[in-house]
């Protein structure tokens, strides 16, 4: 600490960085790793794990199109579901979301077949988590009492509301079953702030042996990627240029994506943009469906030679804040896992980088892919009503609580994550109960805040 202490006290004084911002070296084998320029002088560290059963060498046709040794076995029988809302923002802030298609249930426990619900009416407040009224429409006055024979005065007629405007959402997306031994499949693992690679170790090892094909990427600044010592480098927009750059590369006919905290939102991004392409979303952590801004008062809007100095405070608070537990084993996952082991240059324009303002609740509401968001009960950086929250936004949503971890939770409990994880990439929906999902027209249920309004079930779709 001494030694961090004097380092800050020279950067402060002769206006240089205390260190170089240099990648942290690794401790695994050089082999399994390769290291990708995005952009001249920009690289970045990739471990990508192909399993035996394919070729060393992956040409970019055989990314594209399905192994003949696929065709015709049925291992790919995928089920199609009508993805179709309609999503209207009006002035005064609120969003209303009108399911007209295929709804999957919002919470599975095991990841067992997901049956089908009728459509249904979803109100909520832009950003605002209170509790809302159960009608979009203004409520009338309640009737003057009447004094001899005199008539009581008529209600106030309802004003009717523009709005802001209106989105319409209406395709079939078909969602299989991704198992390893499928050659079209590929997963994406995409860290946080302050992480790297390491931190998905035991997934990347658990996934690689049942032969799914693995992709983890450092970060700029992060891990052993060059690290650009100029705040606009770490900006959202530059970082999701990377991450469009990596996923590109190495995408497959059908990509999975995983993200933890601030890396969820590169997953997000890429959902949006290649919803053909990614097949489906793991959301670890990830917080509610707002747009990012960066906080003006935080800790690490100080000058990166102070945060140098509380770079022990900062390690031991994350620690603290970002495990369930304290002891020696989280102290070394800390370790191995090269968790919030980055530059104080680096971390401070992370910080001060996350500004993403399309990435509201409406962006959110687009996506038809399905989601499932794992949230550990302990975490500290982000409260358990923003992950339900992204889960009453989102159309095919799934919401597992980890009891026993935190915020770190994919390495405080391994196995438990891997398992849900496998569990949900096997999963597909059961369509044979889609014809026979039955409703109460008049019942309204409030759920966290939220009005969901259960209108008449939809035709059947013609099979």
């Amino acid at each position: 600490m001494l030694t961090s202490i004097t380092d800050g006290i020279l950067c402060c004084l002769t206006g240089k960085a205390a260190s170089l911002v240099m990648p942290v070296e690794s401790s695994e084998p050089a082999d399994t790793f390769e290291f990708v320029e995005v952009k001249p002088g920009r690289v970045l560290r990739v471990r990508h794990i192909i399993p035996e059963r394919q070729s060393s060498v992956v040409t970019e046709e055989d990314q594209v199109k399905e192994p003949e040794q696929e065709k015709g076995s049925g291992s790919n029988n995928s089920s199609s579901v009508h993805c179709k809302r309609k999503i209207t923002v009006y002035r005064n802030g609120q969003l209303v979301i009108e399911n007209l298609g295929d709804v999957l249930h919002s919470q599975i426990l095991q990841c067992q077949d997901g049956d089908l619900e009728p459509c249904s009416t979803v109100e909520v407040e832009l950003a605002d988590y209170k509790e809302v009224p159960t009608s979009p429409e203004p409520k009338p006055a309640p009737p003057l009492p009447t004094v001899g024979d005199q008539k009581p005065a008529a209600p106030p007629r309802r004003r009717h509301r523009k709005p802001k405007r209106t989105l319409m959402i209406d395709s079939e997306r078909e969602i299989s079953s991704c198992k390893g031994t499928h050659s079209d499949v590929a997963l994406f693992f995409v860290h946080g702030v302050g992480g790297s690679l390491d931190i998905w170790g035991s997934q990347l090892d658990f996934f690689s042996r049942l032969g799914y094909e693995v992709i983890a990427l450092d970060l700029a600044g992060h891990g052993a990627s060059t690290a650009p010592h100029i705040t606009a480098a770490y900006t959202f927009y530059a970082l999701a240029e990377d991450m469009r750059a990596i996923f590109k590369k190495y995408a497959r006919k059908r990509n999975i994506l995983v993200g933890h905290s601030y890396g969820v939102s590169f997953c997000t991004f890429l959902a949006h943009e290649y919803p053909d392409q990614v097949h489906k979303v793991v959301m670890i952590n990830g917080g509610g469906p707002t747009a990012l801004e960066p906080s003006l008062c935080s800790i690490f809007q100080l000058p990166s030679c102070v945060l140098h100095c509380l770079s022990p405070c900062l390690a031991w608070s994350f620690l603290k804040a970002g495990f369930a537990r304290q002891g020696a084993k989280e102290k070394q996952l800390l370790k191995q896992g090269n968790a919030f082991n980055v530059n104080p240059f680096v971390l401070r324009a992370m910080m001060s980088g996350q500004y993403w303002p399309e990435g509201d609740e409406v962006y959110h509401a687009e996506l038809t892919v399905p989601i499932l968001l794992v949230h550990g009960m302990y975490d500290k950086f982000v409260p358990m009503d923003e992950d339900q929250r992204m889960a009453e936004i989102l159309l095919f949503a799934f919401l597992k609580v980890i009891e026993e971890g935190s915020h770190m939770v994919m390495m405080e409990c391994p196995d438990t994550v891997n398992t849900l994880l496998h569990e949900f990439f096997l999963w597909e929906p059961d369509m044979s109960k889609k014809d026979t999902a039955k409703t109460d027209p008049d019942k309204t249920v409030t759920v966290n805040g939220v009005v969901v309004q259960t209108p008449k079930p939809n035709k059947p779709m013609d099979k």
